[in-house]
This record gives C-alpha cells, structure tokens and sequence, in this order.
C-alpha cells in the first residue's frame, strides 16, 4: 500500500521498555503524526500479575508509553505512573496498569480501552498493542534448551540463538498494520532487543507490512549491551539478529552514536555486565545501511538515555529529506 502522505508526516515507532518511552518524549514535540505500536509479551511484575489475574493483555509498556505521550498537568501524570508501596495486594502495582485494566473492563476490549485512555491522558499521537491478546515469549537457546516467559529470558544465563511467540499465528490489532501502511517512515528501537522490539516485529501481520512497506525504516540501536540478551553485542549484531528473524534485509538507517561515554558511568554499568554498544560502521554498511552519526546521549544519576530531544530532531530531518527526495 502506498503511504497517504499527511501534511505532519505520519511516523510509527515500534518497541517498549523505557527505550520507546524516551523516545516518544522528544518526538511529541515535533510536528508529526505519531503512532506508537508497543509490544504485549511482557508477563513480570504489576504487568504480570494483572495479566495472569484479569487474563487481559500487560498494560505495563502501554501505560508508560501513554504517559510519554500525555498533555496533562505532571501531577496527573505522577499520579498514573504512581506504583503502591504498601504491604498487600496492591503491592508494587503502578496505579495506570490498574486504571487500564478497569478501563479494558468497562469497555470490553484491551485495544478499545487504551483508545479511550488516550482521550483522557489527552495523548499526542495514537497508541496500539500490536495484538489485542497476550502474547507468551520463548527463546531458543544456543544449546537447544527453551526458555518461556519474557521475564525468565534474561536471566536463563544462556545465550539466546532465537525468540518466538504462542501462540504462532497471533493476530496482530488491524490497526496497526494500517498505520504501518501508511506510514512515511517506521522507526524501530531502542529497547531490549529480544523481549521489546522482535515480539511485536514477529506478530506476522505486523512483520509482513513493515517488510512490505517503502518508507524509510530507522533503527535506533540500545547504547549499552544488556546481559543476559545482547551481552558484547556490536550494533552489527543487533541488525543481524533483527535480519535473521524477519528473514530478509529490511532497514535504511541506523542511529550511531559518536561522543565517548565518560569511563565514571562506564564503570556504574559494570555490575550490570553492560558496556557501550560498540558501532561496527563498515559491517553496518555492508549490511546495507545509511548510518547517521551524532551526539545523542544524555545521562543523569549515572544511567545512560539516549537524548530525547537530539534523537527526534534528527527523525524529523530524516523524514523531511526522504519526503523531500
């Protein structure tokens, strides 16, 4: 399908995790029409529990993504992003996920209740799962042993050789592949590599139309490796990972990042087993990819983000010369 080119620009970003959140914040503020497709395999924590009690999709991706995108006063917004500390059930649930559980209850429908929280948070742009189902994630790994659950995943201590989902033929939310349609360009990251961003790639049909889709696709690489997923990781290893499970070449760009991260936050991520993603230029070229080079971190209290206004600023160049050419 041909993109229905809209005064803004209409640009999908696909992911979760607090990467696509980030992200999100900075692209708000540009004249753009946005659509978020967040992933719904997540099935640890508050998002667990409700979906294990209520049997309805994990509301935790989609809430902080909802309130990224939100245009309400930071009181409301703290409010929604509230997680109860008391010492009972409501215990470590964040009070959002409750509200949009309550709201998939009233209006009898996930997809149709994140709709209607998005008129009440009064969100900037639109935002879809990409199935109206839970999805269950497994990995494969490289010693042929199988690991089901997202949260189990990172911690198996084992490489992962592939993930995939049950069940296999999940239907993605139509929605979302019509906004993938007429996308003019489709962004991809950050985010954990094998638990945020390929769950929602390896939805078929949502696979299928980015594949199918010619407007530009963008990468936006993780800064750090994560143990447990991409553990000494170059930013190569992540395209080819991408590459394998979708079975062909699919991306344009990919973001590099080109300022040195100071050796005191380096050292913070060193318990953690993460260390700056390495970009691998000539091996990304070779790949087939554009690389965009640029300042584009920022870091508070030790932990490394990428800058959120710089990242959006440079998707909204690279929307407007591909629209341009």
């Amino acid at each position: 399908m041909t993109p229905k080119h809209s005064e803004q620009g209409k640009v999908v970003v696909i992911g979760g995790g607090t990467g696509l959140s980030v992200l999100l914040r900075g692209l708000k503020n540009q004249p753009l029409d946005l659509t978020a497709i967040v992933t719904v395999a997540d099935d640890g924590g508050s998002s667990g529990r409700i979906r294990e009690d209520l049997n309805i999709p994990p509301p935790g991706d989609i809430r902080n993504v909802l309130a990224a995108l939100s245009d309400v006063e930071p009181l409301v917004e703290e409010m929604f992003q509230y997680r109860f500390a008391s010492q009972n059930e409501l215990s470590g649930h964040a009070l959002g996920n409750l509200i949009i559980a309550a709201m998939t209850s009233i209006t009898g429908d996930f997809a149709h209740g994140i709709q209607e929280m998005s008129k009440v948070l009064n969100v900037r742009g639109q935002v879809l799962p990409s199935a109206n189902q839970s999805i269950l994630l497994s990995a494969e790994m490289e010693d042929g042993s199988v690991i089901k659950g997202e949260s189990k995943i990172p911690f198996s201590g084992k490489k992962i050789s592939r993930v995939f989902l049950s069940p296999e033929h999940v239907k993605a939310l139509p929605q979302a592949v019509e906004a993938i349609q007429e996308a003019d360009m489709i962004v991809i990251g950050p985010g954990s590599l094998y638990t945020s961003i390929l769950p929602n790639l390896l939805v078929k049909n949502i696979g299928k139309a980015i594949l199918a889709s010619k407007a530009p696709k963008v990468y936006i690489c993780n800064l750090m490796t994560q143990a447990g997923e991409t553990l000494n990781y170059t930013a190569g290893d992540h395209i080819k990972a991408l590459y394998e499970h979708m079975g062909e070449h699919f991306l344009d760009y990919v973001l590099v990042n080109n300022e040195e991260i100071p050796m005191e936050v380096k050292s913070l991520y060193d318990k953690e087993m993460a260390e700056p993603v390495q970009f691998d230029v000539d091996r990304l070229q070779g790949l087939g990819l554009k690389a965009v080079y640029d300042k584009i971190i920022t870091h508070h209290n030790g932990l490394i983000r990428h800058d959120t206004e710089r990242v959006a600023s440079i998707i909204a160049k690279l929307l407007h010369e591909n629209r341009d050419s």
